[in-house]
């Protein structure tokens, strides 16, 4: 399997795996009590079919089968020598190496002058209130892990969302500033 096959629930899964040896659903409940959804899209069947390519690549490994009470069989997984090289391999990739992702709002904006500006502005007013509130979600989840003593290391990304989503909320406040006063002819 290519270095690149390694997908960000990939990521998440061999990371889970660091901590602990944890069968897939038991991996999707973390994920989703840690609000992980916000970083890599998390649904069960998309987590076990995951696990299933980083089992075939040799990146984790099978440690035993339990089954409790009427729950169906579950089977643990641990991460494996090789699935650590790899999670090192593709951090340290994702994290120096920038890549265009193909957002869809810097796509619209570049196609917005096809709208009225007065619904552009209206669009915008709406995304902003969107924004701010998301903002105000990590807001409150720094908040949250702050107060339980979650070390910051754990929570970093919430740190950089947040910056995101303000410079973001300025840039269009300022297009939206540009627009009213007529600086920017529409």
């Amino acid at each position: 399997m290519a270095r690149a096959a390694l997908t960000p629930l990939g990521v998440a899964a061999l990371a889970l795996l660091v901590e602990a040896p944890m069968h897939p659903y038991e991996m999707y409940q973390l994920l989703m009590a840690r609000h992980e959804d916000r970083l890599v899209k998390v649904r069960p069947g998309t987590l076990y079919h995951a696990v299933g390519r980083l089992e075939e690549a040799g990146w984790v490994e099978a440690t035993g089968i339990d089954r409790a009470g009427n729950r169906p069989e579950r089977t643990t997984y641990r991460i494996t020598e090789t699935g650590r090289e790899a999670l090192t391999e593709r951090l340290q990739d994702m994290l120096a190496e920038p890549v265009n992702e193909y957002p869809v709002f810097p796509h619209a904006i570049a196609e917005a002058h096809n709208l009225p500006s007065g619904v552009v502005l209206e669009l915008l007013d709406r995304r902003v209130a969107n924004l701010e509130g998301q903002l105000d979600v990590l807001v409150r989840g720094e908040e949250a892990v702050s107060a339980k003593g979650v070390e910051r290391k754990f929570w970093i990304d919430v740190k950089y969302q947040q910056t995101m989503l303000r410079s973001e909320i300025d840039w269009i406040r300022g297009f939206q500033d540009d627009l009213r006063s007529g600086q920017l002819p529409w």
